[in-house]
Formats: structure tokens, C-alpha cells, sequence
């Protein structure tokens, strides 16, 4: 007999309070403040109790079955959670492998307390103080707690480190003056933290020599990922062969749309001319949000899907993001913050580059490529999704997404605003190709790198081969997906679940069926996996 859903939410209330407990850095990013002052510990000792009661809350949401199908598979959703949290800590241990799971940490509490303005600035001032006079703290458990480094995860965190100082020194500046009686501690704590940053540097110098080029997680790790964190029935080796299915239609695509752009040119070499039509390094940003305003300009007028009330703010990178932004990306508002805005960031080259290298960085941002991008990180894509999730009662739906859901809607919306016509030009549609066959390509070095042996220069090689990008980007690509399993494949694998769903959806509504009927189904459901939103819609396996 189930229990009483209202026992559910319980559960669901205290798993969150223990979420933020343990991750003081989510927690702020997420609007919630009791934590703003301190960061979180990954120590063995620190984290076992941690680890004690997220089982005891498992047990607990196996119990508290629900009356209401939306309560049950928010309980669903929920427990994997907690099973992918424990695999996270136990099996897979970040903590003891991954130095960038420590700087991500470390940088992560200070960049969401600048940007955001749901504080007051006395409330923010402090916050940054404590966070800054505990990151010796923090450091010193990363050093006693990385006993496996892996070299190529400590060459990354290098870098962000390194960028990380120019932030740390950035905060007396920027909020000393606004709280004048914090002035002094403020500049006191940074010069700390940049000190206790310095000194872990000469670790990450080290750990990039001698560290462990085993980042690989393992076929059996790589499918509990599948199952509990995608919820997907499909394993490693299924979704290599799709991964090369797909790469096989993308390309056959490819060559059909180049040959009618140009005749004589493969279509490597017409991608490889059309990027020499860019805007200037000082017109990038008015230029993406020339094409963001156009693209929510499309939905509203197609009636798509519903545009959320939040602003979306395309800005330059921070200095310190650039490292690990090379390109462009989102970041979305709290789930509870009272500040609404997303940031769209696009990364502009450096003056003090030289000339070959800005130019190779601005080919990156090829004029026909934006729209695309546009619409991928703004509407309806991440912003307009993520957003939509927030607006929900559930604390499961507001906070909890796999990227199955998050960014196969994104490439979901790719196709589907080019069949709507979106596209201005055979260029923006050829493009479009294009982005797909690097996400076809991304299952095969997410599987391959993680469950077939593959080495880092063989996936830096398949890069440059397949899609003929510059080096330095296919390493800091590929860097990546070593740090993140079951992620890279979760674009193009999400596409085609939501394209599954849609055509069942489709179906069962017959004539009745809209591109607004469907998205209006799912866009309430947030970020869960595509087989629980199906569960939700009733339309079978």
C-alpha cells in the first residue's frame, strides 16, 4: 500500500536541506543563502555522514510510495538522485581524482555571489568574506583528500586556478566601495585566499607531471550512469553503434548541402571558407544578441512556447571564466533567486593575443553560425526550458534535470526551429549539419573514451579528423569529456528520445496535435528524463 504523498514531500524536504548542507555553493547558486559563508567538505571523515544519511533518505523515498502519478514519478526521479549521488562519491570519487572538482568549487562560490543581485550588498559583502577566509580550509582538505590525482584533470584546474587569482583579486575592488566597514577584512581575506590559491598551484604543477592518465570510469560505472542519471534503458555499446549511425546520415547530409552551396568543394573546405565571414571581436556581442532577440521574436510569434518572464543578458565572459568558456555559454538564474536574469556569455578574444590566434578564435563565431547557437542557449532552448522548470511547485522539477533532457531539448529545438522555417539562409541551415555531426561524434568519444579504451590524443585526433576543428579547441573539448562521463553523448541521445516521444505524442493526439500542445506537455516537467516524462504523458514504453 503506498504511503501518503504528503510523506513524500517530506523526504523531499529533507533531501534538499541536506543537498544544500553539503554543497553550501549549490545551494547559493540556487538563491537559498544559510549557507552563503562557507564552503562545502569532501574529506572522507567530513563526507561519511553525508553519505549515511543520503542512504537513510533512500530508504525513506522507497517507502513513500505516492497516491498521484505526478508525485510518483517526481519520487522516481528523486531516488535516482540519490543512487547517482552515491555512485558519484563512492565508485566514481571526484574528491580523490579530480582537482577540478575542487577549484569549480572554490571559484563557483565566488562568481554566483558577484553576478547576482538578490542580496544586499551587506549581505553579499560578508558571504564573499567568509567564503574567502575559508578557502585555505577548503584547499587544505583538497590536498589531503586527492590521493589519486589524474594528470589531465590537474592540467585543467591549473588553468582555472590561474584565472581564479585574477578574481579573487577583483572582489576588494568591486565590493569594498559598496560596504565601507567590510573595506578592510574584505582586502585582509582576499589576499589570503589568493596566497592559499598560489601555494595549491605548485600541487596542480605537480599533479600535471606525475598524476594518472586513468580518467577512464568503466563500462559498468558508464551504464549505471545510463540507467540512473539519463534513466535509459540503452548500454554503452547500443549507443556506440547509434552514435555511428547517426555520424554516417550527418555526413551523407553534409555532402548533398555543400554540393549545392559549391560545387567542387568537399564540405570540410566550404565550412572552412564560410568561417572567414565573422563579425569583429568588438561587434560579437551585439551580434549574438541581435540573433537572441530574433529567435524569442520567432516563438512568440509562432506561439512555439510560452517566453518566460526573465531577462536574458548577453555579456562578455569574466576574465576568469575564459579558461574554461573558450566559446560561448549560459548560466541560469536560481531556482529560488529573486533575480530572474540568465547570462548568455560569449568569449572575446584577447587584444594582447596575437593577430593568427584572435582571428582563429572570432572563426568560431562565423556569422552563419549564430543563429543556431542563438537559439540553443537562449529560445526556446536552455533559458526558456530551465526557466519554465523553475516555475514549477516541485522542488524535485525545479532544481533537478538530467543533460539527457537539458541539452537534448536544446538540439531538439535546432531541428525544430529549422522545419519552422527560422533559418534565413542554405548557409544557417548547412551549419545547422554541421553542429549536429559534432554532437554524433560526441556519443562516440563519450563511449570510446570512457568504455573502449580510447587515449586523450586519439579522441584530440578524432576531433580534428571527423570535424576539422583547430587543435587547441579539440583538446580543451575532449579534456571535457574525459571529466564528464555520460554527458557529451546526452545531446544528440536526447534529440532523438524527444523525437521518439514527439512522433508518439503525435500519434495518440491525431489531429488534435500542435508544436505548442507538445511542448506545453513537457516543458512543465523540466529537466527529468524523457522516459519519466513519457510515464507522465502516458504513451507507453
Amino acid at each position: 500500500m503506498a504511503v501518503a504523498s504528503g510523506n513524500f514531500r517530506a523526504v523531499e524536504r529533507s533531501y534538499f536541506d541536506l543537498r544544500w548542507h553539503l554543497d553550501p555553493v549549490a545551494a547559493s547558486q540556487a538563491g537559498v543563502f544559510a549557507h552563503d559563508q562557507r564552503y562545502g567538505r569532501y574529506s572522507p571523515d567530513a563526507l561519511r555522514p553525508h553519505l549515511v544519511a543520503l542512504k537513510a533518505l533512500g530508504n525513506a523515498l522507497e517507502e513513500a510510495g505516492a497516491d498521484a502519478l505526478q508525485d510518483e514519478i517526481d519520487r522516481t526521479a528523486l531516488l535516482n538522485e540519490v543512487r547517482m549521488s552515491l555512485h558519484r562519491f563512492e565508485k566514481e570519487r571526484p574528491q580523490a581524482k579530480n582537482p577540478e572538482f575542487w577549484i569549480s568549487h572554490l571559484l563557483g562560490g565566488l562568481h554566483h555571489l558577484l553576478l547576482r543581485r538578490d542580496r544586499t550588498p551587506e549581505a553579499r559583502a560578508a558571504a564573499l568574506c567568509g567564503r574567502l577566509e575559508d578557502v585555505a580550509g577548503l584547499l587544505t582538505d583538497a590536498r589531503a583528500t586527492l590521493s589519486e590525482p589524474v594528470r589531465l584533470h590537474a592540467e585543467t584546474a591549473l588553468r582555472m586556478a590561474e584565472a581564479g587569482l585574477v578574481l579573487i583579486r577583483e572582489i576588494p575592488a568591486a565590493v569594498g566601495a559598496e560596504v565601507p566597514a567590510l573595506a578592510e577584512r574584505i582586502v585582509a581575506a582576499a589576499d589570503a585566499a589568493a596566497a592559499a590559491l598560489t601555494d595549491f598551484t605548485h600541487n596542480l604543477e605537480r599533479w600535471s607531471e606525475t598524476g594518472s592518465d586513468l580518467f577512464a570510469v568503466g563500462e559498468d560505472a558508464f551504464n549505471f550512469r545510463l540507467h540512473y542519471d539519463h534513466a535509459l534503458r540503452d548500454t554503452a555499446p547500443e549507443l556506440w553503434r547509434y552514435g555511428h549511425g547517426l555520424k554516417e546520415e550527418i555526413l551523407a547530409d553534409l555532402a548533398g548541402q555543400a554540393k549545392r552551396l559549391d560545387g567542387r568543394r568537399s564540405w570540410p573546405d566550404v565550412a572552412d571558407q564560410l568561417r572567414q565571414d565573422h563579425p569583429p571581436a568588438d561587434a560579437l556581442v551585439a551580434a549574438y544578441a541581435r540573433e537572441m532577440e530574433r529567435a524569442r521574436e520567432f516563438v512568440a510569434a509562432r506561439r512555439l512556447a510560452p517566453i518566460p518572464d526573465a531577462p536574458l543578458n548577453v555579456v562578455p565572459t569574466p576574465a576568469f571564466l575564459r579558461p574554461i568558456i573558450p566559446f560561448a555559454a549560459y548560466d541560469s538564474p536560481g531556482a529560488y533567486s529573486t533575480d530572474r536574469n540568465g547570462w548568455f556569455y560569449v568569449t572575446i578574444p584577447s587584444p594582447e593575443l596575437p593577430a593568427e590566434q584572435r582571428e582563429r578564435m572570432l572563426r568560431d563565431h562565423c556569422r552563419h553560425e549564430l543563429a543556431a547557437t542563438a537559439l540553443h542557449e537562449g529560445y526556446p532552448g536552455h533559458h526558456l526550458q530551465l526557466v519554465t522548470a523553475q516555475e514549477q511547485a516541485s522542488d524535485v522539477r525545479k532544481n533537478l534535470w538530467t543533460p539527457l533532457t537539458v541539452e537534448g531539448w536544446a538540439l531538439y529545438c535546432e531541428d525544430m526551429m529549422g522545419e519552422e522555417g527560422f533559418y534565413a539562409t542554405e548557409e544557417e541551415r548547412f551549419f545547422q549539419r554541421v553542429h549536429l555531426l559534432w554532437r554524433a561524434v560526441r556519443v562516440l568519444l563519450d563511449v570510446g573514451l570512457h568504455t573502449r579504451g580510447m587515449t586523450y590524443e586519439q579522441g584530440v585526433q578524432t576531433m580534428v579528423d571527423e570535424l576539422h576543428v583547430d587543435r587547441a579547441n579539440a583538446e580543451a573539448e575532449v579534456r571535457r569529456y574525459c571529466a564528464e562521463p555520460a554527458y557529451p553523448l546526452s545531446y544528440a541521445v536526447g534529440r532523438r528520445e524527444l523525437l521518439r516521444l514527439r512522433d508518439a505524442f503525435k500519434a495518440a493526439r491525431g489531429k488534435r496535435f500542435s508544436l505548442r500542445a507538445f511542448h506545453d506537455a513537457i516543458l512543465p516537467y523540466g529537466g527529468l528524463p524523457v522516459s519519466l516524462i513519457r510515464w507522465g504523458l502516458d504513451l507507453g514504453e
